[in-house]
């Protein structure tokens, strides 16, 4: 279901669907990154304006497309200046993200032990991603932070999650690398 047409939204949609036919799911991530890194760079797929506008007190998150068929959906993310997420999960589906727009800083988290409240990370890595550039996250490995490190610009990134991604845990730190688990709704910004 096309939430929203814009240039070059059928080459995308194409593009998805025919990484999405691969076997498994390292295939289809790693399909999905090059065929995302590739149509970020050609210029072939212009996402709608209003991707370009923040939310203000918040990094939006617009639905451009789900798919009845094949269960994904795809998520433009607008980043104003600093603003980002704390560490959280996926709800346990994979996802390719690709810098539109801007520059984003991931860092990857590893978690290395929870009790019944309390979660313990260990960051194991930062990404410092420009236009065109993509990465996946495949559960068990999808705790992660994303922030615009920009004073003064905004950042656009494209996610594309295995399914609706509705909800997600979110991690608040209590001090020592420790977190306590929250469970958080998602919600879409309007477009248009």
């Amino acid at each position: 279901m096309i939430t929203v047409d814009f240039p070059g939204s059928r080459t995308l949609i194409d593009a998805i669907d025919s990484a999405v036919s691969q076997a498994t799911t390292p295939a289809i991530t790693d399909s999905l990154r090059k065929s995302l890194c590739k149509l970020i760079r050609s210029q072939a797929v212009t996402l709608p304006a209003c991707v370009f506008e923040t939310a203000g007190d918040h990094y939006a998150r617009r639905e451009l497309y789900r798919s009845d068929e094949h269960g994904y959906s795809v998520v433009a993310m607008t980043w104003g200046p600093g603003q980002g997420t704390l560490i959280h999960d996926h709800s346990g589906m994979w996802c390719v993200e690709g810098v539109w727009n801007g520059a984003l800083e991931i860092v990857q988290y590893e978690l290395l032990e929870h009790d019944a409240t309390r979660y313990h990370f260990r960051p194991v890595g930062t990404i410092d991603a420009g236009p065109g550039s993509a990465g996946s996250l495949i559960p068990p490995h999808e705790y992660h932070t994303i922030r615009n490190p920009s004073d003064d610009s905004l950042a656009v990134s494209l996610h594309i999650y295995s399914g609706r991604m509705t909800q997600c845990a979110v991690f608040d730190p209590q001090g020592d690398d420790w977190y306590q688990r929250t469970e958080r709704q998602l919600g879409l910004d309007r477009m248009h």
